[in-house]
């Protein structure tokens, strides 16, 4: 994984995931100013993850790129049973058994590699971030089959290391040896055996259908509303020259539907999060990261892209109308960047 500026979600995510079943984390930091860096500097310390700055240079492909290049050359990659490349908006949600890893390759037992297809969650027109959980903050999502956009079918893959793939990608492993993909039994969530152009290219499950039976990734994209300004601020990992704006926005905003089934995980996960909140070097740093969000957003409300960016989400549907108060919240926004610097309009 790689991150930035993501220090107020990381303990969440990471004690999900244990209690899923995953054992080996090796995540890549860059150019944070959260103190995510410091965090994942602790988390190693205690045996919990292998953590490296990725400070560039950086590949013509991005940083996430240059990270999954890196990558590949680690003992702790190259000994794995099993790889998935996630993101920190990105939760593993099995249906299958009892919720855990062994429960998905125990229902698949003939699979090299699965297809786990984004299930996209909205904001739920949430506007103020909170030092909440985010599985419990974001339950409204698309539905089970969808046909339009593209981007609601793709996928991540998680693969058996078995040397068939060379490369880690972002979506999928990549660089294959031809002679050996016979070999390779490709199945999506729902369980069906894949074509064999999943083997070489594809990045998005069919559209029109179910494709979790087994399991799903639930996908956060969004966040509150002021947490998609400090996305938008942090910057993408992949196409890092890509600004977010409003048509990222509503591409991926589905709020149709409640899932909560991944919350039968938080008796599992519950201890973890604890063990990681019990130590205190970790637990000032989470509080900072929660102070550094909102301070960042004062800040960022100084900037007329980011104003105008927060405003234009205030009006997205679905919304309830915008209030006095937070028009009057712009409006002082504006005021304060203009007695700030008088150039702003």
């Amino acid at each position: 994984m790689t991150v930035r500026n993501e220090a107020a979600f990381l303990l969440e995510w990471l004690a999900h995931h244990r209690a899923v079943g995953f054992t080996d984390f090796l995540i890549f930091s860059n150019d944070c100013q959260d103190g995510t860096d410091r965090m994942l500097d602790r988390l190693q310390d205690m045996g919990e993850v292998t953590h490296l700055r990725n400070d560039g240079p950086y590949d013509q492909r991005g940083i996430q790129f240059t990270a999954l290049k890196a990558a590949e050359k680690l003992d702790i990659v190259r000994g794995a049973d099993w790889i998935l490349a996630l993101d920190v908006d990105e939760f593993v949600n099995i249906h299958a058994g009892d919720g855990t890893l062994p429960a998905l390759l125990a229902a698949l037992p003939r699979a090299t590699a699965i297809t786990l297809t984004w299930r996209l969650f909205g904001n739920a027109d949430v506007i103020e971030f909170e030092d909440a959980p985010v599985l419990d903050s974001f339950v409204r999502c698309a539905p089970a089959a969808m046909f339009w956009p593209w981007r609601s079918a793709m996928f991540k893959t998680l693969y058996r290391n078995d040397g068939i793939y060379e490369k880690v990608g972002v979506h999928r492993p990549r660089s294959p040896d031809k002679s050996r993909l016979d070999d390779a039994m490709w199945f999506d969530g729902e369980g069906r055996v894949l074509s064999q152009q999943f083997k070489t290219r594809r990045i998005f499950s069919d559209y029109g259908r179910s494709n979790y039976r087994h399991v799903q990734l639930n996908h956060y994209p969004l966040g509150a509303k002021e947490s998609y300004v400090l996305k938008a601020d942090r910057g993408r990992a992949v196409h890092s020259d890509h600004i977010l704006g409003v048509d990222y926005w509503v591409e991926r905003n589905f709020n149709t539907e409640t899932d909560t089934s991944i919350h039968r995980m938080k008796p599992l996960a519950a201890p973890h999060l604890a063990r990681l909140h019990a130590d205190d070097t970790l637990q000032n740093l989470h509080r900072d990261a929660v102070a550094w969000r909102k301070t960042r957003f004062q800040d960022l409300m100084l900037k007329e892209p980011f104003r105008a960016l927060f405003g234009r989400l205030l009006m997205t549907p679905p919304s309830q109308p915008v209030t006095r108060e937070q028009s009057r919240q712009l409006v002082n926004y504006g005021l304060r960047a203009r007695a700030k610097n008088d150039s702003t309009p």
